[in-house]
Formats: structure tokens, C-alpha cells, sequence
């Protein structure tokens, strides 16, 4: 990912990230940092870019033809997504960090004196975002802790990827309380839960603590959570028809723009994917007026629907499929033993032998850590991962390797990761697809009774 930061200081900027998490990133080139500075693009020849503003007031303002050129040059006519740091905008929160953390380049806006000429904003930006209710002498400060906290979600800038689910925000909790060596300091002593070794029980404290540790200190947040809480509970009582939407939930994934005892809208920013489940038409047909602009893909539980979202947002279905998931916690036995977690090195060989995704895509879901290959004397013979809303798939073994549980090992190695996290393994089984619905009862997967749709924007 490649940050694009507009600024009057742009050695402020660097500077500020150069060092531990995010400087090891630009190192590895997983993130990009180019600082530009705006008065290098000034016709102002003492390079002033800024003047007094029309009307009177306090201060200078920043004049709209530097920044516009400065803008023109980064994006070359490119629609990039353009952030304006501002006290003006919209809070910035974890979400808006992981809806961020989805573009391939973001430019970064910073202001100074009193702000920047109206006119240009709106030629140029496309969102324009707060870090605070308070006023910082210029834009930098915040522009770093926007950097900061989207490139913590790019895969592959965290060592430990998981890190990003389990801390504060997450599914709307705070994070649980932390202890390190001594046992005990100061007649303080560590829980002893934490000395157990049962990691069920420890997971079970944590999460405790962090659900009272957010209803003592952020109850907005905590209300939020408990309304996911309550979902999911009404969708478990068909668990195997709504577990797309319960693990979308449990994850942290899906938002809730409209649920009661009969309907349900979810929305993943992160995949631009809408969840619908209506009890009629007339229900669907309201429930739609709530769906996100930019939502490109729908997830449907009843027929009905799919007419409606076709013809309202030039969509078209790409495939009904059957549900299957794994509520068990036992671990399942992998057979083959070589099965690695793919890296960049591998892409190619997934690109030509998985055709339902494009190439970005695959690599996308390789650096994210989310897919695995099974390796015969070294070579790389089959693959499997985890789609970026959550299901399975993604399976595929060679020909001149099957019949020999490669296939069943690299699924049960991906159920076993995913339930490792805490998450109920699922998939979508495309419909009259037996082979692989077979293997799915085999492992010991639970299909649903009736079907799913997926749809999409027409190509």
C-alpha cells in the first residue's frame, strides 16, 4: 500500500515513521511513504503558498493552486481516494482504518494556518476525517496516526497478524488486561487463570474482562456489541442457515444496518458485501433502500431478493450454494504432512490453477496468510485458503496427486487454523458441486437445509 502525504514538512512526516513497526514496513516495501511537499508547486516565486482569506478573519490560508498541482501530480489524472485531515470530519476510528487499509494508493491532505481554499477540497477530496475533537497547529500529527493505524492491517506489516483481531476495538471491545514477568510485583500477583495453561479458560477470562472492561469505560461500545451479541444468538437457532452472517458477526466483520426478530441487513466494509435476509418482498424491498452506495456484492437467504437487488443495482447471481460448518472444537487429523502457509512465491501457481478470482485478488489472500499448499517432495501440488468474508475454499489438488487425502488434509489443516482462532470453520458449496459436498460431510461439516445466493455487479 502506498501513502501519498501532502504537506508543507514533509521531513516532519518521515521522520515520524521511519522507526519500529512501520519503518520495518517501508523496508520491506509492504507500505510506501512518499511525503511531497506543497511548496514545491507554488508559482509564487518567493515559494509562498499561502494568503489572506477573502472576507477577513484571523490567520492565512493555504491557497488552492499548490495543493491542486501538488494533488495532480501524485494521482496523474487518477481517481485515488483523497483524505482531508481535518477537526471538521468524521471521527476516525478502527473501522474507518480497515475500510482505508483496502486501497492500493491514499492521499493524505495536511493543512496549516487557518486551512485550505474551499475549492480546492472539493475538486479534490473524497473524505475528509477528524482525529479528535481539538485543534493541532497542522495536519501531520494526524496524517501520521491515519498512516499509522491502516498500516497496521495491511498484511504482513504486524509479525503476529492475529494481534490486529485480538486488541482494543475489535468487534467493539476494549482489550483485556496484560501481564508479563515478575509473577508477582509489588504484592501484585497474576491472575491465576493466566498460569494454567488451558488456553479455553484463558480465552474465556479474556474475553470476560474485556466485555466488562468496555461496559465500565466505553458503553456506547459496549452497546453495540451486546446488539451483535443479541443477533447472533436469534440467528443460531438456525445456525446452519445463517452461519454466514453469525461468523461475519462474531469476527468482526459485519456491521448491522437493520435487524429484528424476522430481517436482517449486515454490511462488510472491508469486502464492500451486503447480507440480506427478508421475511417478504415488501420487507426486502425496504431493506434495500439501507444498502451502502458502494456495496458491490450481495449474499442473499431468500430467492425473492434476488430479482429486486438485479434489477435495482445492475447486479446479476453468480451462484446458489449450500452452507456447510464445523461447530465442533476437536481437531481434525491432517494426513499429508507438508502443508505450508503460502507466500508471494507461490501466487503463480495459484493464479493458473484457480480461476474464480482475479490475480490481485489470490495475492491479496496470500499476503493476508489466509492460504495454505500442500507440498509433494518439495513441489507445490494443491492449495487451499479462507475467502476475505470469512468461508473456505479456494480448494485444489492436482491430478496426478488425488485419491490420496491431499484434498481432506488441506481442509481439515484449515478448519483446525481457523478454529485454533476461535472461529466456526464454513463454506459455500456451489450447488450440484457432489464431490465436494461429500467431502465436507466426510470431515464432519453440517449443510444447511436450504440454499444461499451469491450476487454481484454485472460484468
Amino acid at each position: 500500500m502506498k501513502f501519498h502525504v501532502l504537506t508543507l514538512f514533509p521531513e516532519m512526516v518521515l521522520s515520524g515513521l521511519r522507526s519500529s513497526i512501520i519503518g520495518r514496513a517501508a523496508e520491506k516495501k509492504l507500505i510506501a511513504i512518499d511525503a511531497v511537499n506543497i511548496r514545491d508547486y507554488t508559482k509564487e516565486r518567493h515559494g509562498k503558498v499561502d494568503d489572506y482569506p477573502y472576507g477577513g478573519g484571523a490567520g492565512m490560508l493555504m491557497q488552492a493552486q499548490p495543493v491542486y498541482d501538488a494533488w495532480q501530480a501524485v494521482t496523474g489524472g487518477r481517481k485515488l481516494r483523497t483524505v482531508y485531515l481535518t477537526p471538521q470530519g468524521e471521527p476516525f476510528t478502527q473501522k474507518t482504518a480497515a475500510r482505508l487499509a483496502g486501497e492500493e494508493e491514499l492521499v493524505l491532505i495536511c493543512g496549516h494556518y487557518e486551512g485550505i481554499d474551499e475549492r480546492v477540497l472539493e475538486e479534490t477530496v473524497t473524505d475528509f476525517i477528524s482525529i479528535g475533537d481539538y485543534v493541532l497547529t497542522g495536519g501531520e500529527l494526524a496524517a501520521m496516526v491515519v498512516i499509522d493505524a491502516v498500516s497496521r492491517l495491511v498484511p504482513g506489516v504486524l509479525s503476529n497478524d492475529a494481534s490486529a483481531e485480538t486488541e482494543s476495538f475489535y468487534n467493539d471491545l476494549l482489550e483485556y488486561p496484560q501481564y508479563s514477568r515478575p509473577e508477582v510485583w509489588r504484592e501484585k500477583k497474576v491472575p491465576d487463570v493466566l498460569l494454567s495453561g488451558d488456553h479455553r479458560k484463558i480465552a474465556a477470562w479474556r474475553l470476560e474482562q474485556s466485555k466488562e472492561r468496555t461496559r465500565r469505560i466505553r458503553p456506547d461500545l459496549y452497546e453495540k456489541y451486546m446488539d451483535k451479541e443479541r443477533l447472533i444468538c436469534r440467528l443460531s437457532k438456525a445456525k446452519r442457515e445463517n452461519i454466514h452472517m453469525i461468523e461475519s458477526l462474531h469476527r468482526g466483520k459485519g456491521e448491522i444496518l437493520y435487524a429484528d426478530e424476522e430481517n436482517v441487513l449486515l454490511y462488510d466494509p472491508g469486502c464492500r458485501l451486503c447480507m440480506i435476509s427478508a421475511k417478504n418482498r415488501e420487507m426486502g424491498q425496504k431493506l434495500l433502500l439501507l444498502i451502502p452506495k458502494d456495496t458491490v456484492l450481495f449474499v442473499t437467504s431468500q430467492s425473492f431478493l434476488n430479482e429486486l437487488i438485479c434489477s435495482g443495482f445492475s447486479c446479476e447471481v453468480y451462484h446458489e450454494c449450500v452452507q456447510v460448518c464445523y461447530p465442533q472444537r476437536q481437531s481434525l487429523p491432517v494426513r499429508h504432512k507438508d502443508i505450508r502457509l503460502l507466500g508471494p512465491e507461490d501466487a503463480e501457481y495459484v493464479i493458473t490453477h484457480y480461476h474464480m478470482g482475479e490475480p490481485e485478488y489470490i495475492r491479496e489472500r496470500i499476503q493476508s496468510r489466509a492460504m495454505y499448499g500442500a507440498f509433494v517432495e518439495g513441489e507445490l501440488k494443491g492449495f487451499v485458503g479462507s475467502h476475505d468474508e470469512g468461508s473456505m475454499g479456494m480448494l485444489f489438488v492436482e491430478d496426478s496427486c488425488r485419491e490420496r487425502g491431499i484434498g481432506a488434509s488441506l481442509e481439515a489443516y484449515n478448519i483446525n487454523r481457523i478454529c485454533e482462532r476461535g472461529f466456526t470453520p464454513y463454506a459455500h458449496i456451489i450447488v450440484g458441486n457432489d464431490v465436494s459436498l461429500s467431502l465436507q460431510r466426510k470431515l464432519g461439516l453440517y449443510a444447511s437445509s436450504g440454499t444461499i445466493w451469491w450476487l454481484g455487479k454485472k460484468e
